[in-house]
């Protein structure tokens, strides 16, 4: 029997459409490949203190913020994985809790993913701090250590064209 392709697939999910497009796109893949799918969800914990630093949260409430943060995430997460695209594939959920591009790249080292699955951009697209150190996805790809497929919001799965050449081929 061949070795599989991509038997351990990363999907890191911030919940943002783009990032649920790439939970879509690695289940397709995860389906056509035999894979098990890893769903991560990071706490970004940077942006908590940035928070607290600013005063529009206490640093006294940071682990009730945290609490609340990965509750959210499971019942995103559980919403992902009812759909009927996730029935019958071994998906484990992974809930992290740091800087995201870090998180994610520790995962797949410690995991030893073979691919990784991303949106292209997140739910802050339109930061200050992406125009100067670039997007999570961006850093992903640098540091992974696997191969990182970006998917963008529009993307749309379709099965592979067959030429005129095989459908002749086929026809006889």
């Amino acid at each position: 029997m061949p070795d599989i392709l991509f038997p351990k697939i990363l999907v890191p999910v911030d919940f943002s459409p783009c990032s649920e497009e790439a939970f879509r796109v690695a289940l397709s893949l995860a389906r056509l490949y035999r894979s098990e799918v890893l769903l991560l969800h990071v706490i970004d914990t940077k942006s908590l203190q940035t928070l607290n630093n600013l005063g529009l949260a206490l640093p006294s409430e940071e682990a009730k913020q945290k609490k609340r943060l990965s509750h959210q995430a499971r019942l995103n997460a559980r919403h992902l994985l009812s759909s009927e695209a996730a029935k019958g594939l071994p998906i484990r959920r992974l809930l992290a809790e740091g800087a995201p591009f870090v998180e994610i790249a520790r995962t797949a080292r410690a995991e030893k993913v073979s691919l990784v699955v991303i949106g292209s951009y997140g739910g802050q697209a339109g930061s200050v701090e992406k125009i100067f150190f670039g997007s999570t996805a961006e850093k992903v790809v640098r540091t992974a250590g696997c191969p990182v497929l970006c998917v963008p919001l529009a993307a749309k799965v379709t099965p592979p064209r067959r030429s005129a050449a095989r459908k002749s081929e086929a026809a006889r």
